[in-house]
């Protein structure tokens, strides 16, 4: 089934960006003799001879097989508007800026919603907890991009506290050194906070729910019965027998950062997948859209089998053969 997911998105990852309307190459030689005052000689000829160069004149079949024959090697072409860099190049300068703030963002919001969930849910717990909660699920109803631009504003622009946007500091060299991953951290924070603040009801509602739903079976009332202490009654057979969904939603979480927080990365021009994606969308550049959105595909149906190895590992009961001893 991993190989069928794979093979289809491929597929209609060939054919979506081929369904826009008008030519991209032609886009950008227009878009070049418009900024040069039209000397840059016969554009025809040059539209011709580039979809020539990358293989666009050819029929769709044909193309479709180059594609194919391509992803198969690892060769994802060269882009169109930056030629000639090639796709690869693209995901390489991208991928480590996105891993970093939504792998850690992600990571940060699931754990803590997640445990505040679970809290929420379980007799007992501090009144605090249902204090802080109530702001907490309130901002999941807002938009992760709609609570950046409020936190840009606020600490970015009326007190100068952190960077506006960017990856690093205008004229810095990116190396590998501390002072880059400085600059990193620091301008992570904003985006980061923005993606933390709108994720992290989310998740506790859902936990909320799991909990709320295991809190009554027998294996609890057992362990409480057999004078477990609370903590561990909470962790080890509420909590943990409630997580299966919610890793299931962390997977496809997780599969999906690759593309990034398109919006996020875009109000602050942070310099991910997400951003590259949404430029190369605007310029009709189809081979890194291909690429992108491939990566983003394969990896969400590899997480997806991931976590189908996983879960005998967290909950014994569905383990191969375990209904028939």
């Amino acid at each position: 089934m991993t190989l069928l997911v794979a093979f289809l998105a491929i597929t209609i990852n060939f054919l979506i960006p081929r369904a826009m309307p008008g030519d991209p190459i032609e886009q950008q030689l227009s878009q070049l003799s418009a900024t040069s005052g039209g000397n840059v000689g016969d554009i025809q000829a040059m539209v011709k001879a580039y979809r020539e160069r990358f293989g666009l004149d050819k029929p769709l079949w044909r193309q479709y097989l180059n594609y194919l024959s391509d992803v198969a090697r690892g060769d994802w072409g060269y882009s169109l508007t930056n030629y000639p860099e090639r796709v690869s190049d693209v995901l390489r300068a991208g991928l480590p800026w996105t891993l970093a703030l939504l792998g850690t963002a992600t990571l940060l919001s699931f754990s803590i919603g997640t445990l505040l969930g679970g809290l929420l849910a379980w007799p007992g717990s501090s009144r605090w907890v249902h204090v802080l909660g109530v702001p907490v699920i309130l901002l999941s109803a807002v938009p992760y991009f709609i609570l950046g631009i409020l936190l840009m504003f606020a600490f970015a622009l009326s007190f100068p506290l952190l960077p506006v946007a960017g990856g690093y500091p205008f004229g810095f060299t990116p190396a590998w050194n501390w002072a880059t991953v400085g600059y990193m951290a620091l301008h992570a924070v904003l985006p980061a906070m923005s993606i933390i603040l709108a994720s992290i009801g989310t998740w506790a509602i859902a936990m909320r729910g799991m909990v709320i739903s295991v809190r009554g079976e027998d294996y609890i009332l057992l362990a409480e019965a057999k004078g477990l202490s609370a903590r561990r009654v909470f962790l080890a057979y509420g909590l943990r027998n409630a997580l299966l969904p919610q890793l299931t939603h962390l997977a496809l979480t997780l599969s999906h950062i690759v593309s990034g927080a398109i919006l996020v990365e875009v109000i602050f021009a942070y310099p991910g997948i997400g951003y590259r994606l949404y430029q190369a969308i605007h310029a009709k550049d189809y081979f890194v859209i291909q690429g992108i959105v491939l990566l983003l595909s394969v990896s969400i149906a590899f997480t997806m089998l991931l976590m189908d190895l996983l879960y005998p590992l967290i909950d014994p009961r569905i383990r191969p053969g375990r209904q028939n001893k």
